[in-house]
């Protein structure tokens, strides 16, 4: 597998861990999973972030899930989430990642961070710990992490740190951090940097104007997103404009607070792709009441997605 580079771009979905209903991780939906991703044409996954429920599992745990995905990727690069709490264990998981052909890692601030020193040594630290022959892609998720980048950090990250290649965008409102990190290259004072968008998609259509390379996220219709990148690079802004607000009303339910992975993993067992929409505990279910209105929804795009037309009831066979 090809190492990641400043010039990833595309879409790289963010996958979560099945489950079996007990809690065991689900293997074979793994590989119906990765399978699918490959499919409809994504250019990475990325496995073991926070949606993929990466602090409930075991060490020993992780490193299985992220070699099953990675023997499964074929073409596809995956980025393997390696965020601990201490840097031992990051490293056991990222150097364990990259022998068995991952493209990268990626890091995230810890919670605890708070000033620019903190946050660029925390990282300066992160990367001695994993070695600099690993590229990796920076997590800017101050929503639930609660630590505000601002881009002065990230270019000095960036910049202190050759083997940091990518960021994952994913703040609210960011849309102007994309325009001034890509001003800073534009001047000289930040090198070449992959930038990808993630929030559940929330903003893609904005972000990709802005000078976003693409998506990192984990909506429950990548192939949206695959299309919204794609019609944004070919400037056909209608188009991808009129298939993303088809698409925004279950993008925002799917973004609610504390039960979007479940309504995530709820479409994704409607659509057949795992098998179970469980969740390793504690974790979050949803209504019979949500999944009624998430076929209302569904129902809705399919009026403009046909690939949205789902049967009430479905599972993944096997």
């Amino acid at each position: 597998m090809t190492k990641l580079t400043h010039e990833a771009k595309g879409t790289f979905a963010i996958a979560p861990t099945p489950f079996h209903d007990d809690g065991r991780i689900d293997e074979k939906s793994i590989d119906r999973l990765t399978d699918f991703y490959a499919e409809i044409g994504c250019d990475g996954v990325t496995v073991l972030g926070i949606m993929g429920e990466a602090p409930k599992l075991e060490g020993a745990e992780s490193e299985e899930v992220a070699k099953r995905f990675i023997k499964r990727a074929k073409n596809m690069q995956v980025i393997v989430g390696v965020s601990a709490p201490g840097f031992a264990a990051m490293r056991s998981l990222a150097r364990a990642s990259m022998d068995a052909g991952a493209a990268g890692v990626m890091i995230a601030p810890l919670p605890t961070l708070r000033t620019d020193d903190q946050i660029t040594g925390y990282f300066k630290q992160a990367v001695e710990a994993v070695g600099t022959d690993i590229p990796w892609c920076l997590q800017d998720y101050p929503l639930t992490l609660n630590v505000i980048f601002t881009p002065g950090v990230i270019r000095k990250i960036v910049m202190d740190n050759p083997s940091c290649v990518m960021l994952k965008h994913e703040d609210w409102p960011g849309l102007e951090k994309i325009s001034t990190l890509r001003g800073f290259q534009k001047d000289g004072s930040l090198r070449p940097l992959s930038i990808l968008t993630g929030n559940g998609a929330t903003f893609l259509d904005f972000e990709m104007e802005r000078g976003a390379d693409g998506a990192m996220t984990g909506y429950a219709f990548p192939e949206m997103l695959i299309d919204v990148v794609r019609l944004s690079k070919e400037g056909k802004r209608d188009a991808a404009h009129d298939l993303f607000d088809a698409h925004l009303p279950l993008i925002r339910y799917e973004q609610q607070p504390a039960i979007g992975l479940a309504v995530r993993k709820h479409v994704l067992q409607k659509r057949g792709i795992i098998a179970s929409s469980a969740q390793r505990k504690p974790g979050s279910s949803i209504s019979a009441i949500a999944k009624s209105e998430v076929d209302y929804l569904l129902s809705r795009v399919a009026r403009v997605d046909r690939r949205a037309h789902l049967q009430p009831q479905s599972s993944a066979a096997g």
